[in-house]
């Protein structure tokens, strides 16, 4: 038995005249007067069945039966459309099938919702998610994920590197995020970690002389789920031996071009451009700053230091954004509630209409020098943040962003990518007093920083980079540190006693003390990368399981009890029973 002679949407007509085998699923069904008419989908696309009983009674009898979403088999003859029938919105349009023999395969109970209806609430789409897949929007999505994801994989062997797997069940590190944990039921009591990111293990391979490491590797984060975050996540791991930042940074814009080739589109011109660390967060408020638009962050902390208006004299970091519109009080209102929400104490603002005057309650604190330094743009509103340093950055690169959308200011036609490096090797943590890394503990410390680890952490930087698309972080890498006594000393400084290192890094020290290459590396987050590539605002709609935003699975019903003695397997008493 033949299934399919040729898929629904390569029917043309070169193909009229052809007896044809075809399979697929019933879209939509017209009975026009005793004519039915199906649109048969596949894969591939649609194409018309015409079933009329004077040809086929049989046929036409069986198909009163078809629904929509029934799996068909049919057999008939190739024939063109009457010109003022053809469809030029399909790619099939000039011809149809006159079916001869029809087999419902398979059939549908009543659909909780339609392919082509819109606004369907999400739950039920992933509750329904076999179904909610056969839609154009989420054929096309994981299709073009697919074809993005082999053209990395073949480019990256195309440059030398090799793919090797990693184990799911290690030891707990610290990455920055909460840990999934596997209990042992053969060693009660103790547990695996599922991995956050494959790190030391790619770090490993180089030790061991591997020299190019890739791998599309699964990885696991607890933490709370957003638009662009989930539980478990792919990333385009890479690691290379013998390798400066540069090195790596072509490496990774060759695996961004080539899936942009490989979906015919143009890709963004290399080398990608660089700003650092302090740049971005001086100009744009954020490390991951979109620059498909302007408007960017200015200083005033040297000019206000003598103000009257007493906000900016007394607060160490005063800098501002010029909008370009006349806000109204109703309007700087809303966006002050805005910006408290984000931290702010305040918003001051200076209204400059279009002959230059000023609408402000702190206008009159203020020197003429400080105002023409401000006002020199009429039809604008400047927007100001007066606090410390980080604070300041953060409300107003929030602020930038919300402009952008609201104002419309971003240039949507643009692909902007850029590489921010140049990052502060640690933070400060604000629980325990003392310092954090700023990406991860095994991140190389910049050339001459190295005696700042005991001096003055916070002024030392490292070799971090990462990778952003739009205003979007793609990913982050950096060149590691590969001498244990950096290593150990980049651990003290962290708070880290040489017992407790060693307890939870032992086998790393040990590696880095016999032969460890200088290396560094990569870790691109291919969901996020691939719902760009698709315009989607939200990585679920290019994960094909996805979990919702409270964590849960509505296809499987997942996360969910399991059995008491099931736990007493594993050595586990809950100290609370499930609600």
């Amino acid at each position: 038995m033949t299934w399919r002679d040729l898929m629904c949407g390569e029917l043309r007509a070169e193909h009229v005249g052809r007896s044809l085998t075809m399979s697929g699923w019933a879209a939509r069904r017209r009975d026009h007067g005793g004519l039915v008419f199906v649109d048969l989908r596949d894969r591939s696309g649609l194409m018309q069945l015409v079933i009329n009983p004077e040809r086929a009674p049989g046929a036409a009898e069986l198909a009163k039966e078809i629904r929509n979403e029934f799996v068909l088999r049919v057999r008939g003859e190739v024939v063109a459309r009457s010109p003022e029938t053809m469809n030029a919105k399909m790619p099939t349009g000039d011809v149809e099938l006159q079916v001869d023999e029809l087999e419902i395969v398979s059939r549908s109970t009543p659909l909780p919702f339609q392919l082509d209806e819109e606004g369907v609430d999400e739950t039920l789409r992933l509750r329904y998610r076999w179904l909610d897949l056969r839609t154009d929007r989420m054929q096309r999505n994981l299709r073009l994920s697919g074809a993005a994801v082999s053209a990395i994989r073949n480019r990256m062997e195309e440059l030398g590197f090799v793919d090797l797997w990693t184990p799911s069940m290690t030891r707990a590190t610290p990455e920055g995020a909460r840990d999934f944990l596997v209990p042992v039921r053969l060693q009660p009591g103790t547990f695996f970690a599922l991995p956050q990111s494959p790190q030391l293990f790619k770090q490993l391979f180089m030790i061991a002389g591997f020299d190019r490491y890739y791998q599309i590797a699964t990885c696991f984060r607890d933490e709370d789920l957003r638009a662009d975050r989930q539980f478990e996540f792919r990333q385009l791991d890479v690691e290379m031996a013998f390798a400066e930042r540069e090195d790596v940074l072509a490496v990774l814009e060759q695996a961004v071009r080539a899936a942009f080739e490989a979906l015919d589109r143009e890709p963004p011109a290399a080398p990608f451009p660089r700003l650092t660390w302090n740049e971005a967060m001086t100009r744009f408020g954020s490390d991951k700053p979109d620059l498909r638009f302007e408007l960017e962050i200015q200083d005033a902390t040297e000019l206000t230091r003598e103000s009257e208006f007493g906000v900016f004299a007394n607060a160490s970091s005063v800098r501002y954004l010029v909008a370009p519109t006349m806000y109204s009080r109703g309007e700087l209102a809303r966006l002050e509630e805005l910006v408290k929400e984000w931290g702010a104490k305040g918003l001051a603002y200076l209204v400059v209409d279009e002959s230059g005057e000023v609408r402000s309650p702190i206008a009159k604190f203020l020197s003429k020098r400080e105002l023409e330094a401000f006002c020199d743009q009429p039809g604008t509103t400047v927007l100001f943040a007066a606090d410390e340093p980080r604070a300041v950055a953060r409300v107003l690169g929030l602020l930038r962003l919300h402009l952008g959308r609201e104002l419309d200011l971003v240039d949507t036609s643009r692909d902007e990518f850029l590489w921010i490096v140049d990052f502060p090797l640690f933070e400060p943590d604000e629980e325990t007093g003392g310092w954090t890394f700023s990406h991860h503990p095994f991140t190389g410390v910049a050339a001459g920083h190295e005696e700042l680890l005991e001096s003055d952490p916070g002024s030392a930087l490292s070799q971090a980079y990462d990778l952003v698309w739009n205003g979007w972080e793609l990913g982050s890498g950096s060149i590691r540190i590969h001498r244990q006594d950096v290593q150990q000393r980049v651990f003290r400084a962290l708070g880290l006693s040489e017992e407790e290192a060693k307890e939870k890094f032992g086998f790393l020290l040990d590696a880095l003390q016999m032969g460890a290459p200088p290396h560094g590396g990569f870790a691109l987050g291919l969901d996020r990368f691939v719902a760009l590539l698709a315009g989607e605002p939200n990585i679920r709609e290019v994960i094909a399981f996805p979990k919702v935003s409270s964590g849960s699975d509505p296809l499987t019903g997942a996360p969910a009890p399991v059995p008491k003695e099931q736990l007493a397997e594993l050595g586990i008493r809950l100290l609370e029973e499930p609600q």
